[in-house]
């Protein structure tokens, strides 16, 4: 018996132990921190000529969402000093979530923020305190649909999306796939994904999502759609490039919509449905420099490292 409860002791501090050196889950924070303007080994792209514009003195405070962060990160290791801009500290640029960016911006904790659209309920918060969005366009990317790659699935109309996301449409069976009820993820309200999905469906109410449905981040859909007990029934959305250059996850695929499949291509072309604008925003802002940045933005340079990063030039 003493040997037993030996044995047991034993197998209790190994398997507690095991727990300690569990991986910490992937999150968009790791995602973001390849990006850090001025860091060895940056993936922020790096313009490989003098830029037209410096700035040295009241620099804007940025904030985003983390789709964008690459970009933007991109044009402050252009136009800023050189310095140290952790993207989670109280430093001049951050990132956060598109309902967090707005928040700080209407708050006067950001002079500018890169996002989507704002949606209704954001502009009226901005109302409520005597603010305007100012909304500059400077880039384009592709809103997209996925589902697992097993998924016999591969395509969708713009009328079967909102069939789906109104409750008409509930099982695969229905569009070509297994019978197996549709598991629609769905992201928090005033999310920039949200927004797109709101303006998609129109008139067409969204159906109540079910609470472990309604995933926080963008990574987080695009892991849960990707996770094998998810194969034969998860749908889920994001942004092309976040999804495609950013998380590359290959157990999900993009579906084609309309019979036009997302691409840099068809986003140019303006063949692909839900090629969307995402904007530099600003409100009261006093800071001198901003108009300038954005200028800049829009500008041969400005438009070069938003191709380069892999988004679509507005220009």
């Amino acid at each position: 018996m003493k040997n037993y409860g030996f044995l047991m002791v034993n197998i209790f501090i190994l398997c507690t132990s095991c727990t300690v050196f569990k991986p910490e889950p992937i999150s968009e924070r790791n995602y973001a921190y390849d990006y850090i303007p001025f860091k060895e080994g940056t993936k922020a792209v790096i313009l490989p000529e003098t830029p037209t514009l410096k700035l040295s003195n009241n620099l804007p405070k940025l904030d985003g969402a983390s789709a964008l962060y690459p970009l933007y990160a991109a044009f402050v290791q252009a136009v800023y000093l050189e310095g140290d801009y952790f993207p989670y500290r109280e430093s001049l640029v951050r990132v956060h979530a598109t309902p967090y960016a707005y928040e700080n911006l209407i708050n006067g904790e950001a002079d500018i923020i890169f996002c989507a659209r704002p949606s209704n309920e954001q502009i009226e918060i901005a109302k409520e305190k005597g603010m305007e969005f100012h909304m500059t366009p400077i880039g384009r990317d592709a809103f997209v649909f996925f589902v697992n790659k097993k998924n016999k699935v591969s395509h969708l109309t713009t009328e079967q999306i909102r069939n789906i996301y109104s409750g008409q449409i509930t099982n695969w069976s229905e569009l070509g796939g297994r019978k197996n009820e549709i598991r629609i993820f769905q992201r928090p309200k005033n999310s920039g994904s949200q927004t797109i999905l709101e303006s998609i469906m129109g008139d067409v109410d969204i159906i109540e999502p079910k609470t472990e449905n309604v995933l926080g981040g963008m990574l987080e859909i695009i892991n849960q759609t990707a996770v094998y007990r998810n194969y034969r029934n998860a749908l889920g959305y994001s942004f092309l490039f976040y999804t495609t250059q950013m998380v590359m996850n290959d157990k999900i695929k993009l579906l084609a919509i309309d019979n036009v499949f997302p691409s840099t291509e068809t986003i140019q072309n303006g063949t692909y449905p839900y090629a969307d604008v995402f904007y530099a925003i600003t409100t009261n802002t006093k800071n001198y420099n901003v108009e300038d940045f954005i200028n800049w933005i829009l500008s041969e340079q400005g438009q070069y490292l938003v191709e380069k990063t892999g988004y679509v030039p507005i220009r």
